[in-house]
């Protein structure tokens, strides 16, 4: 149990947070809430000892580890995916160094007075290494990185490769590997897809340590946490719920607090009443002091000052358009070798609303810049009667002018009667008083997201194309742009990862794979059922059972034969894989003899000091990483072959 007492932080003098403690037991799953700047982050900071607090302390059992997820890292790697998350088990080097160490200190007589504290450190240590056996942590790691979203062939592609966001990915995996007895998470789906999120929340759900994690994702929150922290006004609030019963429970007490509040505002209006009339008469002296007294014994309740603001809007009514709004045949588009979609054909009619789903690089992204007219391609692209699109990029807030104030960039495109109401639209978007003159650069994020979709509804639209319109917004103002969009009578195609903005939204979805779509009718709740993958082999086993469906019609004869050769290959490679296994095998046996003999310090003294048992163990160890290298790799072949049965 890790716990938090007294902690108190202050920035420019005001405190963020005062006197907070709690406690994190044992496999809880906790999340932790509040406003945006309210503290969260700077709170997992403090419990991993990244920057301190100005008072209190963190108490940590020994031999307690923790492992921290930062919202950004900025990466630099030269390795490639899979070494970089190898990395993770560096720390193990360590331990055989320090073991080392420790062997030698106990052949000093002069520190006989060190000899327990030494030996229970050493049975730690080995322990410890004890779990990690070399094929365990390559196995994980690939099946990791593939749950994260990594194909297989990635996992040999350098790092410097990949954007910022999939470098974060490596990041997360890198954690998880490593299993720490506390993982602090801050806002771990910022760069994931839905798969990946589930992914990542069926680890989390059957994580043997603690979870302290902050998160805008409320399905994710709901799905694994039976616990929520919140700050607010400094303090810190426990419930032991998930998110959503959380919110109906703060109501609750926040409404419970009003009441109390009133009747004790109520209670002092009447006793100061009372002493101011009579203060000044004897009669009435010792009633007078009475009461005094009375006010300055009482504990006096405080309302928190909780920020309910959130953004509040509706958009205009769409224009008259035809029955067909959009209609993509053999569209495709590609950069040079790499090909993102590939003759992929489409229809959305009047009035729906429809989501594009996938895994990130899967071209979701790039068809929405192809219907905002921002991307070449080929193929045809054919917008129905009268359609005015409104488009909400992912980027759209970095495409602001930064030198524009708040108002200059609404002011700019604002055209006919809605110039008059240009205070009133963004002060529906929280933007008020001198807010309108903030110029944009030094907007926030969230900021930012809002002014983009202000910006919106300066022209009345029939089809509303949105990339990502909920990042960086917070979960009121994430409820409110939905309630909008529900809505909304025109027609609108989303790219979004939040699965609880989705869950209702929309009635039809695109799945994006393969450089292909694939049509899904009903609600996301549905879909995510039916496209639910566990883990690889049940991926490959689908793949091959498409592929097997595809050449159904083939030749027969053409299909025996094709069969028979990969079966020969197969039952070459399986051969061989069995050989490996035997020096696997012998190796690891040999090893055990070492590591052994390495231990009985009695016995095995002179080869010891001589380093003989060292060489022979960093040998063997070296062979077997190798074997099972070749094991992995004969194993890839096997899979790759069997994948290639018609």
């Amino acid at each position: 149990m890790i716990s938090i007492n007294n902690i108190t932080k202050e920035f420019g003098g005001e405190p963020l947070f005062e006197d907070v403690s709690f406690n994190i037991n044992p496999k809880d799953r906790a999340g932790l809430a509040g406003a945006n700047g309210a503290g969260k982050s700077t709170l997992l900071k403090i419990i991993y000892n990244e920057i301190s607090s100005d008072t209190g302390k963190i108490v940590i059992p020994s031999n307690y580890t923790l492992g921290y997820l930062p919202q950004e890292k900025y990466i630099t790697s030269d390795l490639i995916v899979f070494e970089e998350a190898m990395k993770a088990f560096s720390f193990l080097d360590e331990y055989r160094n320090e073991i080392d160490e420790i062997h030698k200190k106990l052949t000093e007589e002069a520190l006989e007075k060190q000899y327990s504290a030494l030996v229970e450190r050493l049975e730690y240590l080995e322990s410890v290494i004890a779990i990690y056996s070399p094929d365990q942590l390559r196995g994980n790691a690939e099946k990791y990185l593939i749950g994260l979203g990594f194909r297989r062939n990635d996992l040999f592609r350098p790092m410097t490769e990949f954007s910022q966001g999939w470098q974060m990915r490596v990041e997360i995996a890198k954690l998880l590997l490593v299993k720490p007895d506390l993982l602090l998470l801050d806002e771990p789906t910022n760069h994931l897809d839905i798969e990946s999120i589930q992914w990542v929340e069926d680890f989390l759900k059957s994580y043997p340590g603690s979870v302290l994690i902050v998160s805008h994702d409320k399905s994710l929150l709901d799905n694994i946490t039976n616990r929520t922290l919140e700050i607010s006004n400094g303090k810190i609030y426990d419930y032991k719920v998930p998110y959503s019963e959380y919110v109906d429970l703060r109501a609750d007490r926040e409404e419970h607090l009003k009441a109390t509040y009133d009747n004790q505002q109520k209670e002092i209006n009447e006793i100061e009443k009372f002493v101011d009339r009579f203060r000044y008469k004897a009669s009435k002296a010792k009633q007078v002091q009475s009461r005094v007294k009375l006010l300055e014994k009482m504990d006096r309740i405080e309302l928190d000052n909780v920020d309910k603001s959130s953004i509040h809007f509706l958009f205009p009514p769409a224009p008259h358009s035809g029955k067909v709004t959009l209609e993509g045949k053999d569209i495709s588009k590609q950069y040079g070798d790499n090909i993102i979609l590939d003759k992929i054909n489409f229809e959305i009619l009047k009035g729906e609303k429809i989501a594009l789903l996938g895994r990130n690089g899967e071209g979701k992204s790039t068809l929405a810049r192809i219907i905002a007219g921002n991307l070449d391609y080929t193929g045809e692209l054919k917008y129905g009667h009268q359609v005015e699109l409104g488009y909400y990029a992912q980027d759209q807030a970095d495409r602001l002018n930064p030198e524009l104030t708040v108002f200059e960039t609404i002011d700019n495109v604002a055209v006919g009667e809605i110039r008059k109401r240009i205070t009133a639209l963004l002060g529906a978007f929280l933007f008020q008083g001198d807010d309108i003159d903030k110029k944009v650069k030094v907007l926030s994020g969230g900021e930012k997201s809002r002014l983009s979709l202000a910006l919106l509804l300066l022209k009345p639209s029939n089809l509303l194309l949105l990339d990502e319109p909920t990042n960086h917004l917070d979960m009121r103002s994430k409820d409110i742009l939905k309630e909008a969009l529900l809505k909304y009578d025109g027609t609108l195609v989303i790219v979004s990862h939040d699965r609880d903005f989705l869950q209702g939204l929309t009635t039809r979805m695109y799945e994006f794979r393969n450089k292909g779509i694939k049509e899904y009718r009903g609600d996301l709740n549905s879909f995510l059922e039916k496209k639910r993958i566990r883990n690889l082999k049940e991926l490959e086993k689908k793949a091959v059972e498409k592929k097997q469906d595809k050449k159904s019609g083939s030749d027969n004869k053409q299909r025996w034969e094709a069969k028979k050769e990969i079966e020969k290959k197969i039952r070459k490679l399986n051969n061989e894989i069995e050989a490996v296994e035997a020096d696997i095998e012998k190796t690891e046996s040999r090893l055990e003899d070492i590591v052994e003999k390495m231990s009985d310090t009695e016995n095995y003294q002179e080869e010891l000091k001589s380093g003989i048992l060292y060489k022979e163990h960093d040998e063997l160890e070296s062979k077997l990483s190798g074997l099972y290298e070749l094991w992995e790799e004969k194993q890839h072949k096997v899979e790759e072959l069997k994948n290639q049965i018609p």
